[in-house]
């Protein structure tokens, strides 16, 4: 009987914890989804000024900054956060379906799906499969 109860616990506990992950990747995930949104609206907002310089703010610090530069600073870092959006986007499909596997649940269908390259896709146009 203490066995069996262990062997539960061990099984609550994992699942817990996996859970949890989730919801923070997810949580991670809105966060860098919001300064995403708000750097592409700064970029736009630079790219209708007619001034030379303008103002970032550096965490709590204002700094005055040319606008050719502080484009590049803006576009870097909407770069990186592409990047750091879809890692943690292709691990949240990882640890989902391991969830499902802890609860002897099917994976979700399609949730592992890959958009063709554009070799597959040339190929396949040049086949006549698709126009």
């Amino acid at each position: 009987m203490q066995h069996d109860q262990e062997k539960v616990l061990k099984y609550l506990i994992s699942a817990e914890k996996l859970a949890e992950e989730i919801l923070c990747d997810r949580r991670e995930i809105v966060m860098l989804d919001k300064r995403r949104n708000q750097n592409r609206e700064a970029l736009r907002n630079l790219t209708k000024s007619m001034q030379k310089n303008c103002w970032l703010t550096v965490g709590s610090v204002l700094i005055k900054h040319n606008v050719e530069a502080s484009r590049c600073l803006l576009e870097e870092d909407q770069k990186q956060l592409d990047v750091d959006i879809n890692k943690l986007q292709c691990g949240l499909k990882v640890k989902v379906n391991n969830l499902r596997d802890l609860e002897m649940q099917p994976p979700i269908p399609g949730l592992m799906l890959v958009p063709m390259s554009s070799k597959e896709t040339e190929g396949l146009s040049k086949a006549g499969i698709i126009p």
